[in-house]
């Protein structure tokens, strides 16, 4: 059976969402909607990591893997979030082949990297899991962010870096640091989505990105992205109540 690892890697398109609202709840109402995937966010989501086990479960209950956006590329961050059994790790902001090398470090057990070892864990099976360390550092998805000038720049080298996995586009942040902030049709930020396309295909990684809608599924993945976040749990909610709040003609 393909691994969701392994059908990331080959290209295989992929929808998720992001999950703002720090909600077991929430997060189970996402996986039974029929998402590949769910990534809980700690860098801008209102939850922390008090609430990251319930919508793990949440996600493992349906069969749906649920990844982490951490706060920082912090060795402990990533450590922990791995010990409570994420599928993978996005990073946010970083720039260089060389923060990359770090951040992915911390996904790994030595000698590989510099992940702590610990088997007592929900990740280990409390104790009760058998696998070696070496299959272990295999399972994480790491995603890298494209998301300034600089990591555009470096995004070739970037993609080569050994246990990367996805180049992931903030389409917000990217418009901003080309000038065009938020003008998602402008050639500059086009041209660097095949930039960053041209980048995975040679490294042969997959390209993901953040759309606003699912109207904008079908033309990012024709343009090569097979990762592909449609919105958050909060904007989907806020777009489904504002259309029912608009629902009829018969208000006063």
């Amino acid at each position: 059976m393909t691994s969701f690892k392994e059908r990331v890697r080959n290209g295989s398109v992929t929808l998720g969402t992001f999950l703002n609202l720090g909600s077991a709840l929430v997060a189970e109402v996402c996986a039974l909607s029929g998402f590949d995937w769910l990534l809980v966010d700690l860098e801008h989501g209102a939850g922390g990591e008090e609430g990251l086990v319930g919508q793990l479960l949440a996600g493992a209950a349906h069969d749906v893997p649920v990844l982490v956006r951490v706060e920082s590329a912090e060795r402990i961050r990533v450590g922990h979030a791995l010990d409570l059994g994420v599928a993978g790790v996005m990073y946010p902001r970083l720039n260089t082949p060389e923060e990359v090398t770090t951040a992915i470090s911390h996904l790994w057990y030595p000698p590989r990297g510099d992940r702590g070892v610990a088997s007592y864990n929900r990740a280990r099976r409390f104790g009760g899991d058998t696998k070696t360390t070496s299959d272990v550092n295999d399972e994480s998805l790491c995603v890298v962010q494209i998301e300034t000038f600089l990591a555009l720049s470096n995004v070739k080298d970037i993609a080569a870096t050994p246990g990367l996995d996805v180049l992931f586009v903030g389409p917000g942040d990217l418009s901003a640091a080309l000038g065009c902030p938020g003008e998602l049709d402008s050639e500059v930020y086009l041209e660097a989505l095949d930039h960053v396309v041209a980048a995975a295909r040679g490294a042969r990684v997959a390209a993901g990105i953040l759309v606003g809608d699912v109207d904008d599924v079908e033309g990012h993945v024709d343009r090569g992205f097979s990762f592909v976040a449609v919105a958050s749990d909060s904007a989907l909610l806020r777009r489904a109540a504002t259309t029912a709040a608009r629902g009829t003609s018969r208000r006063n």
